[in-house]
C-alpha cells in the first residue's frame, strides 16, 4: 500500500521473466504456451518493504515481491506484473484489470487495506494517545464492516468477468505485532494498542476472506503463517518503523519469500 508510506511518519518465468512482462506489459507471443499469470493489487503485491524498486519506481515493484519470486520458481510461467503501491479496489478496476483476458490462467491479488485507511489508522495509533488510537480503530472497523464488502465484491466481479478462465488467489494481510512489542521498530505502541491493531487485522482478514470465497476465489490468510515473525520477532517478516517510509509496515524480503510466495504456491502449485 503506497498510502502505508505514512505509517513510518507516525513512528518516525517461463523460467525467467522478460523485462517487459515484469514491468507490466503483456507477455510476448513467445510465451503464449506458458501459464499466463497476472499479479494485481497494492503494495503488498508490488513489493514494498523489500527496500527495492528495481522493476518500477512509480509503483515500487521489485524482484523480491512474491509475484516475481513465484513466477521464477514455477516452471513455464509468464508474469504480467501490474500491482502498484497505493492501489485501492477502484484502481484495480480502472487501471489493472486491462491486463486480464480469457487467456489468463492465474491471478493473484492483495487489496482492501487502502480502502479502509489502514495507513491513517497507524498514523493515529503509533506514538499517539490511546483515545486517539481508539477513535481511528473504531473508524477503520466501521469501514471494514460497511464499505469494504461492496468494494471487494465489485472488484472481484470485474476480475472474474475479465479473466473468466483464471484461478484467482486472494492473499490476506498479516498481523504486525506479536507477544513482544518493545523493540525500536515498534516504538509508540503499548499492549492496549497492540490488541486493537491486531483486532483490526483479524477483521480485515475475515472480511476479505469472506468476500473472496463468495466470489469463488481461493483465499490465503497470512495471519497464521506470519505468526512468530512479527515486527519484534527474532526473524521478522514484517518491517516496523524504518528510515524508508515506503518500506515501513510492509513485509520484509523474508516475508515475501517465506510467507506470501508459499501461500500462493500452495494453491497454484
Amino acid at each position: 500500500m503506497k498510502t502505508l508510506t505514512a505509517l513510518a511518519a507516525a513512528a518516525a518465468a517461463v523460467l525467467a521473466i522478460s523485462p517487459t512482462a515484469a514491468h507490466g506489459a503483456k507477455p510476448s507471443a513467445t510465451t503464449t504456451t506458458a501459464d499466463q499469470y497476472v499479479a494485481l493489487g497494492d503494495s503488498y503485491s508490488a513489493g514494498n518493504g523489500a527496500f527495492s524498486t528495481n522493476l518500477d519506481y512509480s509503483c515500487n515493484r521489485n524482484t523480491y515481491a512474491y509475484p516475481y519470486l513465484v513466477a521464477q520458481q514455477r516452471p513455464n510461467t509468464a508474469l504480467t506484473f501490474v500491482a502498484c503501491s497505493g492501489a485501492k479496489t477502484t484502481d484495480v478496476v480502472n487501471k489493472q484489470v486491462s491486463s486480464l483476458s480469457a487467456s489468463t490462467d492465474i491471478v493473484s491479488i492483495t487489496i482492501g487495506g487502502n480502502d479502509v485507511g489502514f495507513a491513517n489508522l497507524l498514523v493515529n495509533c503509533i506514538g499517539w494517545s490511546d483515545a486517539q488510537c481508539k477513535t481511528a480503530v473504531d473508524s477503520t472497523n466501521s469501514q471494514i464492516a460497511n464499505q469494504l464488502p461492496g468494494a471487494l465484491d465489485s472488484a472481484y466481479a470485474t476480475i472474474r468477468k475479465d479473466a473468466p478462465n483464471a484461478r484467482v488467489v486472494v492473499l490476506g494481510y498479516p498481523r504486525m505485532f506479536g507477544a513482544s512489542f518493545g523493540c525500536a521498530a515498534a516504538a509508540g505502541v503499548d499492549a492496549t494498542k497492540v490488541g486493537w491493531l491486531n483486532g483490526v487485522a483479524d477483521n480485515l482478514d475475515a472480511t476479505i476472506g469472506d468476500r473472496a470465497r463468495a466470489a469463488g476465489f481461493s483465499y490465503q490468510s497470512s495471519i497464521a503463517g506470519f505468526t512468530g515473525h512479527d515486527v519484534c520477532a527474532g526473524d521478522p517478516w514484517v518491517n516496523g518503523s524504518s528510515w524508508s517510509l515506503g518500506d515501513s509496515w510492509h513485509p520484509t524480503r523474508s516475508g515475501y519469500a517465506n510467507g506470501f510466495a508459499p501461500e500462493l504456491r500452495a494453491v497454484i502449485g
